[in-house]
């Protein structure tokens, strides 16, 4: 049924591109990789002067404190923002991108066929899951993504071939920091052996930062986190380039620009998990006389699946049937929407191919997570690399409380609980507090109730969540669907 969706709003797009489209607002999309919401000044970083770039973008538009991503990995986190599914539906969970023969059309090609100059810089395959998308502009040429000159000069003139064909322009730009290697960490002397971009405009030291609540405060993780924040810093340095290269090509009173992270940073309990730290994202949104500068959100849950359809909304395009996800344009021009309560979010398979499916809700205060890989299988990503995850583990034997955030991180627990309002680090967990009871079910119900309504997989095992056979019957499927995964990469080398 959903194959006849796609092709009934693919011919309603088809017909939208004979309009005119002179009026039409330019859009840039600007992504950092693997960046905390909190790492930013205006989302409450308690690191002084991280983002000054973003920080401006923020007070010239409107910022969004409770959005969160869909998925907490970059490529299928990448998919869900430019097809508008959950990941589950778009067949795009981990690290693979649509089939030549799918019916799937993503934002660039609805945009494409609507008249729009269309444009991707960096992050290669991750942020472009259709094979078949025929983008005017496609480079990775910008110093392993972190180079701010070579984003502004590419910007630059993407921007100026798109003014002379008198055509609006949609330009997706990632900096691919803050994500691993640091900078001037080991691991980035390691991997980058010809570095061909530039040192952060500022650097940290240990003594300067914050360690998040989530980790130990231990010198080899205080050093991580100065490295991280030193990218993160260079990741506003080309957030910076890129708007430079808008505000000189005249176009930025007619240009739409969205800023967020694809997720969380690449340590233990945050990216490829789905806690408060892992999903939310910091999106602002800067759209000259629609939005007031200066504007906050605070009352509506926004997600990663909102972003298609609030694009083709304020593009005048309309919205496929197929799309999961509901515009916001209504939110940025001042109103309300309801049933913005909640976000859904899941996860399901690391870059190495191998399965560890949980399932979310969030609210504004709560947090409810179900883990059925808990049984025992051990958690291996690529937030374990680097100094933090093994200082943890070198300091557990003497350190209760480490230790037991080692064994929860590398094992987990079939379901957790959070106050996030409270703990927004998720240190404790209420699952068997009777003062959360009451509020643990209603959002237990709420997310069978999704789970129902998008044919959700673990339906099943979250149904017999109590019974361990349940959950071993959905765990046999997943091992299956990673070795079939894990042979298919076999046979793309």
């Amino acid at each position: 049924m959903r194959q006849y969706r796609y092709l009934y709003g693919y011919a309603l797009l088809l017909l939208a591109s004979f309009a005119y489209t002179a009026d039409r607002p330019n859009l840039l999309l600007i992504t950092v990789d693997d960046m905390n919401c909190d790492s930013i000044g205006v989302f409450d970083c308690k690191v002084p002067d991280t983002t000054p770039n973003i920080d401006k973008l923020a007070l010239e538009g409107m910022r969004f404190n409770h959005a969160h991503v869909t998925i907490a990995v970059c490529q299928p986190c990448r998919a869900s923002l430019v097809t508008g599914m959950y990941p589950h539906n778009s067949g795009i969970e981990g690290f693979q991108r649509l089939p030549q023969d799918s019916s799937i059309h993503c934002l660039q090609d609805f945009l494409k066929d609507a008249g729009y100059r269309i444009g991707k810089m960096g992050k290669g395959l991750h942020a472009d899951p259709n094979p078949k998308s025929k983008w005017d502009l496609c480079t990775d040429n910008l110093g392993f993504g972190r180079n701010p000159e070579a984003f502004y000069k590419v910007a630059k003139a993407f921007f100026k071939e798109a003014a002379s064909s008198d055509k609006p322009f949609y330009l997706n730009a990632n900096a691919q920091d803050p994500h691993r290697p640091f900078a001037d960490s080991d691991q980035e002397k390691q991997k980058v052996k010809k570095r061909t971009y530039p040192a952060p405009s500022k650097t940290y030291k240990p003594k300067d930062v914050v360690v998040p609540g989530f980790l130990p405060d231990i010198p080899k993780v205080r050093q991580e986190i100065a490295e991280y924040y030193s990218s993160v810093r260079r990741a506003d340095d080309v957030t910076g380039a890129i708007l430079k290269a808008l505000t000189e090509s005249g176009a930025a009173d007619n240009t739409i620009v969205v800023f967020l992270s694809d997720h969380g940073m690449a340590l233990p309990f945050a990216k490829t998990n789905c806690y408060l730290h892992s999903t939310r994202t910091p999106l602002i949104v800067r759209w000259p006389g629609v939005i007031k500068p200066g504007s906050v959100d605070s009352d509506h849950m926004i997600g990663g699946i909102d972003f298609a359809p609030t694009i083709l909304e304020a593009a005048g395009l309309p919205i496929p049937k197929s799309i999961d996800g509901r515009s916001i344009v209504s939110i940025l021009k001042g109103g309300t929407q309801e049933n913005r309560d909640f976000v859904f979010t899941q996860f399901h398979e690391t870059s190495g191919k191998n399965r560890f499916p949980m399932r979310c809700v969030q609210s504004k205060r709560f947090g409810y997570v179900f883990n059925p890989w808990s049984d025992g299988r051990v958690f291996r990503n690529e937030s374990q690399s680097g100094r933090s995850f093994k200082a943890m583990q070198a300091a557990a034997p003497g350190n209760k409380k480490i230790a037991a955030r080692v064994n929860l991180f590398s094992k987990r627990v079939l379901e957790e609980f959070y106050h996030f309002e409270n703990d927004p680090d998720a240190l404790t967990n209420q699952v068997a507090n009777p003062e959360y009871a009451t509020e643990m079910k209603r959002l237990q119900a709420k997310l069978e109730a999704w789970m129902v309504e998008e044919n959700d997989s673990a339906l099943a095992a979250f149904r017999g969540r109590n019974s361990p056979k349940a959950v071993a019957a959905f765990m046999a499927q997943q091992d299956k669907i990673a070795a079939a995964n894990k042979k298919n990469r076999k046979k793309r080398k």
